[in-house]
């Protein structure tokens, strides 16, 4: 089951962020507003798309939280690679990503410390932002 689910979230992740996509879905909704005056603007006929897009949005919400679940792993893999793998970097930020929210706030807070708040770390970003 969990490949089955794993197999069918990816291709549905990948078809669904592609441009003819969100034409055939930009088309179903232009041909049901269009077939408005066919069905006299009748409840059933805005329960059609309501219900639709309700079912569509549920079953979405699964698929695009696996795909950002398993990116998410991936990252983090890479990352942690990288630390391993650099002479100097600091083996202990492996898996901090599993610490929680006020830990992690205040990791980045000692290391904004750690790093100097007198230094002009800013400008280059600056720079970088102007160039564009």
């Amino acid at each position: 089951m969990v490949k089955w689910f794993e197999r069918i979230a990816q291709r549905v992740a990948h078809w669904a962020g592609q441009p003819v996509t969100f034409s055939i879905a930009l088309a179903i909704v232009i041909l049901w507003g269009a077939s408005g005056p066919i069905f006299g603007w009748s409840d059933t006929w805005q329960l059609v798309i309501n219900t639709g897009t309700t079912i569509v949005t549920f079953l979405m919400v699964f698929l695009i939280q696996n795909a950002q679940n398993r990116d998410a792993s991936a990252i983090q893999a890479k990352l942690d690679e990288l630390i391993r793998a650099v002479r100097g970097a600091r083996d202990e930020f492996i898996g901090i990503e599993h610490l929680g929210e006020q830990e992690l706030e205040a990791i980045r807070q000692a290391l904004e410390s750690e790093f100097g708040k007198s230094t002009p770390h800013h400008l280059p970003i600056k720079r970088l932002i102007g160039r564009r």
